[in-house]
């Protein structure tokens, strides 16, 4: 089986094992009932990120410029695109397949097979979408939330749908089964596609760390990830406040309503609070000095530029497709589409 084109973008949002000694865990959610098990793989992950991913990304970066790395950024991301379109035709969005059409046959051409973006300048933005999407739209549930081994948050229903998207609508899925060249050559794209997934996230890890619990964080990034994409952008109200409500499984070691986004906020605040950098030794701070500057925020996404396949979130992580608000839990980036019902 071909190598999965996700891993690196979701195992790029789980990038160290929970540093916080007693760090209390999360009762689970309505849509995490198997956490315990999640947990582990979500430790898994992290340590195979720190071992190999990280490691490998970091030395792409320190042998290739910023330009080289965006031409094979826009390669790859183009190269992808037919997974969005076939999804439109499938949802019936014939704004959203015609955007996407649009967009890749510009890039494929003027584009020098997806090297440059010129159809971006054009404003033919990227709107990504994937079968997970399409399932949704057809009423299928997204049962139990997962986290699948090298590859990160997922669903019941998400992750049969990255499998059938990867196997028929990917070009290097097709690439891969077609050749079968010395020392299994005929994997190069796919790696050089993880490797450069997992650079271009090297600076979100930061943000991860710092979270209370990155196991939550990147848990409800996923999924509002997700929300948003099923609904274009526009999740109704009624959603955002059951999925801000309480979860479900509170055990004896938590007070009730513990998973409220306003107690885990408190929580992060206070753990912000606690870990908070120090003045340096060798320069003491004057006793007239203004007093030290507040916890930095959870940064913003990757730039509007790149296109990151549906699932991510990243994170998934999630990552590269959620914006920060103040708040543990990461809001969505502003949609691509003009036309959400399209």
């Amino acid at each position: 089986m071909p190598a999965f084109p996700r891993t690196l973008r979701l195992l790029a949002t789980v990038t160290l094992l929970v540093a916080v000694a007693g760090c209390a865990i999360q009762p689970a959610r309505d849509e995490d009932p198997w956490q315990g098990m999640n947990r582990k793989v979500f430790n898994f992950n992290q340590k195979f990120d720190n071992a190999i991913a990280k490691p490998v990304a970091r030395g792409y970066v320190k042998v290739t410029s910023t330009e080289v790395r965006l031409l094979v950024s826009n390669f790859f991301d183009n190269l992808q695109m037919p997974i969005s379109i076939v999804n439109d035709v499938l949802q019936v969005r014939p704004v959203g397949a015609a955007q996407n059409t649009g967009r890749f046959l510009v890039n494929s051409t003027i584009g020098l097979a997806g090297l440059f973006d010129p159809a971006g300048k054009l404003g033919l933005r990227a709107d990504p979408t994937d079968f997970g999407v399409t399932l949704a739209r057809w009423g299928v549930p997204q049962g139990p939330y997962l986290v699948i081994p090298f590859l990160g948050p997922s669903s019941v229903r998400d992750f049969p749908a990255y499998l059938a998207d990867t196997y028929f609508l990917n070009p290097m899925s097709y690439w891969t089964r077609d050749h079968n060249f010395r020392y299994y050559a005929e994997y190069l794209p796919y790696t050089l596609y993880l490797v450069q997934l997992r650079a271009s996230l090297l600076n979100t890890d930061q943000f991860l760390n710092s979270a209370y619990d990155p196991y939550v964080m990147l848990r409800d990034a996923y999924l509002q990830r997700r929300n948003y994409l099923i609904y274009h952008g526009n999740p109704p109200t009624s959603l955002l406040e059951n999925f801000n409500g309480s979860g479900a499984g509170d055990s004896n070691d938590h007070a009730a309503g513990e998973s409220d986004m306003e107690a885990l906020l408190a929580r992060q605040r206070a753990y912000d609070r606690a870990h908070a950098a120090q003045p340096a030794r060798a320069a003491p701070t004057p006793a007239s000095s203004a007093p030290p500057a507040a916890p930095a925020p959870i940064a913003p996404p990757p730039p509007a530029g790149s296109v990151a396949p549906a699932h991510a979130a990243s994170v998934a992580p999630a990552a590269s497709s959620a914006r920060a608000q103040g708040s543990l839990i990461l809001t969505p980036a502003p949609a691509t589409s003009a036309g959400a019902g399209g």
